[in-house]
């Protein structure tokens, strides 16, 4: 009969509990929800420019202190694309508007109608340095809108 040293036993354990703590963590940072002041809005029409160049916009309210942005994308049948690089969101308690310009390489924009997904998104620091900053979504918003030509 093999006898297995201590320490061979603890290894399991061990993997077991940082498995569980680990899973405790990014649990604890997944918000329960947004707080009440919290809001999102995406208008119901966008533009594109006779350069592919799309056009989306917006109002948000938020509280919540550090780094917020709204992130947008469009989505076009089953094609999704974010659209701009995320704008920084002031949260001072009042309505602010936002606008987001991109233009997505691999979804070919077309007058009529879209799905645009906006999100308001606070970073905050992870609770370890292997794990450096943790989404906290604050608002989602999902909207169909019309593309109409720029200028118009």
């Amino acid at each position: 009969m093999r006898v297995r040293s201590t320490s061979a036993r603890a290894l399991p354990r061990a993997a077991g509990l940082l498995g569980a703590a680990l899973l405790a963590l990014l649990g604890a940072a997944t918000p329960a929800g947004a707080a009440a002041g919290d809001m999102l809005s995406v208008d119901s029409v966008g533009t594109l420019a006779s350069d592919g160049t799309v056009t989306l916009s917006g109002t948000y309210q938020c509280s919540t202190g550090g780094a917020v942005f709204v992130t947008s994308n469009l989505r076009l049948g089953q094609s999704e694309a974010n659209i701009g690089d995320g704008v920084r969101a002031l949260c001072d308690g009042n309505k602010h508007g936002w606008i987001s310009q991109g233009k997505p390489a691999q979804l070919h924009p077309a007058l009529g109608a879209a799905r645009v997904e906006a999100t308001l998104t606070h970073l905050t620091q992870g609770p370890a340095w292997w794990l450096p900053v943790l989404p906290e979504f604050l608002a989602q918003q999902g909207q169909d809108i019309t593309l109409v030509a720029s200028g118009t």
